[in-house]
């Protein structure tokens, strides 16, 4: 049996055995959780002394093995832990949804029940026969007063084994009822429960079965009805976003030198690297001039790998309740976990991470940015971490020392030849229609006059060209004429100007601390005569020169 115990069940057991008196887990998956209790407490291998099960609930009171207490009585929370203190066998209490009582959701905490759970402690600890008291909550809502006496124990998700278990079950019982078609090849089971990894068992059980009613039958194809349904669980938890991205490396015009390291990297979380005792990557930070596709490819790395991309929103980490921001935190950690490989996108890290430190908030946001450090650090799950930055000098410098990131690489203003790849993409991306394209032809005469005449422009910068010169053409009822695209250009004011001293900045930065995203090749500057401000800003490459 042992080699079939969980993690979380073999830690359950040591606290049982060391008589912990309190044990806090925090789960929304109650009946998973009972029976993984009932496992280790009816073991006499893992607890040594066999422990009766007893459940409370407000709406019945106690209920269990052994002694029945009154349910009328033991609806009230004093008279629970009455109870616990008299039974003389031995026992597991499981507590459910008890947080009620600590303070949550504006509720005032009772400070009657939480001086009795004191008083207890002593009683369990020197009782002759063995007693633990096990809270199980939806959430970690812990009063001041208990924290150096309650134990918080992580429950994870359902494992891919665990799922495949439940989905082998629904296949068993839909097969034999005839009612829908099972069409699945060898590993394709796996496939399924891998993509639905990341949900409880019972989201799991409910994404098999829509799949099954949606198209009378379970396949492959199966994968995209979990996928969707997978989004809109994680969407409701409201920190962490399910993005569905149709984007490519193909979109990203240039940055060479971060295309090869993501590409040297991809499929390192497979089997096969293991062969090389490669560790998988633990991410990136992409910092630079704004508008230089930092996100664009943040993005385009899910389509790359072909991973699943979850966009963590550091805003809503934050909360009103106390400990409900730690929480978060947390519970965005083992989801992302659970999905794992996956990409993790965190856009402008800045802006959530900047304020750590200061004390308006009690020091919320120290301790959530010092979960999120640690976990960094420490993962071990295959999950890359893809995170952008504009104003790279309000990130802590603790986030930017090495372990915390592969690599952080720095975007420049495009070069001539960055800008004639990004003018092909968006050009190609809007002129297909015959009668819009007219005589213009996306030919290299073409693209190195404008990738000319556009120095000093970021890709966004590039990408409003290109649209504006179709509005012209489109307000005039005509095809795309070379005129209207140079007729954008001039009536646009780049960043390179509008920005120039930050821009210097970035760049003063990245010179000792970043990785070029441009590589080596590229560099190869077309140099034109503008004016001295804006020379200085396009000329000058920050960077660190490494071609990977």
């Amino acid at each position: 049996m042992d080699n079939e115990l969980t993690t979380f069940e073999k830690a359950l057991a040591n606290l049982f055995k060391a008589r912990f008196p309190y044990v806090y887990i925090s789960t929304w998956e109650e009946e998973r959780v009972l029976s993984a209790i009932e496992r280790v407490a009816k073991s006499e291998s893992l607890v040594k002394t066999i422990r009766n099960v007893f459940v409370w609930k407000a709406t019945t009171g106690l209920g269990g093995e052994g002694q029945q207490p009154s349910k009328e009585d033991t609806k009230n929370a004093l008279k629970t832990f009455e109870f616990i203190e008299k039974y003389d066998g031995s026992a597991v209490f499981v507590l459910l949804d008890f947080h009620i009582h600590f303070g949550c959701q504006g509720r005032v905490a009772d400070v009657q029940v939480i001086r009795k759970i004191r008083d207890t402690i002593t009683l369990l600890k020197r009782s002759a026969k063995p007693k633990n008291v096990v809270f199980v909550c939806p959430t970690l809502v812990l009063p001041h007063d208990l924290q150096k006496d309650v134990t918080i124990l992580d429950f994870d998700l359902p494992s891919s084994g665990e799922i495949k278990r439940v989905l082998d079950e629904m296949i068993l019982v839909n097969r034999d009822s005839g009612r829908i078609q099972i069409d699945l090849k060898p590993g394709d089971a796996e496939r399924l429960a891998k993509a639905a990894q990341g949900l409880t068992l019972q989201e799991a059980e409910n994404a098999f079965a829509r799949a099954m009613v949606e198209t009378g039958r379970l396949d492959n194809k199966s994968v995209e009805v979990i996928l969707e349904e997978k989004r809109q669980i994680i969407k409701k938890t409201g920190i962490l976003e399910f993005i569905k991205s149709d984007l490519n490396m193909k979109d990203v015009g240039g940055l060479g030198n971060m295309k090869r390291w993501l590409k040297r990297r991809d499929k390192s979380w497979d089997d096969s690297a293991q062969k090389y005792c490669l560790p998988s990557p633990k991410g990136i930070l992409i910092t630079g001039v704004p508008g230089c596709g930092k996100s664009l490819t943040a993005k385009a790395i899910s389509a790359m790998w072909q991973l699943p991309l979850l966009r963590l929103d550091i805003g809503k980490i934050f909360s009103g309740i106390v400990g409900s921001s730690e929480e978060n935190m947390r519970s965005a950690i083992k989801t992302a976990e659970a999905i794992a490989p996956c990409i993790l996108w965190i856009d402008e890290i800045e802006k959530g991470f900047s304020s750590t430190g200061t004390a308006g908030d009690s020091g919320t946001s120290s301790r959530v940015f010092g979960t999120f450090l640690t976990w960094m650090q420490e993962k071990v799950a295959p999950v890359f971490v893809a995170a952008t930055a504009n104003n790279i000098h309000a990130l802590p410098a603790e986030m930017l020392r090495k372990g915390r990131f592969d690599e952080i690489f720095f975007v420049d203003l495009p070069t001539h030849r960055e800008r004639v790849e990004i003018l092909r993409v968006h050009l190609e991306k809007r002129l297909r229609d015959r009668e819009v394209i007219g005589g213009f032809q996306i030919q290299e005469n073409n693209l190195e006059c404008l990738a000319q005449v556009t120095e000093g422009f970021v890709g966004a910068e590039i990408e409003h060209v290109v649209t504006s010169a179709l509005f012209e053409a489109f307000s005039e009822d005509r095809s795309i004429l070379l005129d209207d695209f140079l007729k954008a250009i001039s009536q646009t004011v780049p960043l390179s100007i509008t920005q120039a001293e930050q821009i210097r900045g970035i760049r003063e930065w990245a010179n000792v601390r970043a990785v070029a995203a441009t590589s080596q090749d590229d560099r190869i500057e077309y140099v034109s005569q503008v004016n001295d401000v804006a020379d200085d800003v396009r000329t000058t490459r920050g960077g660190r020169t490494i071609d990977f």
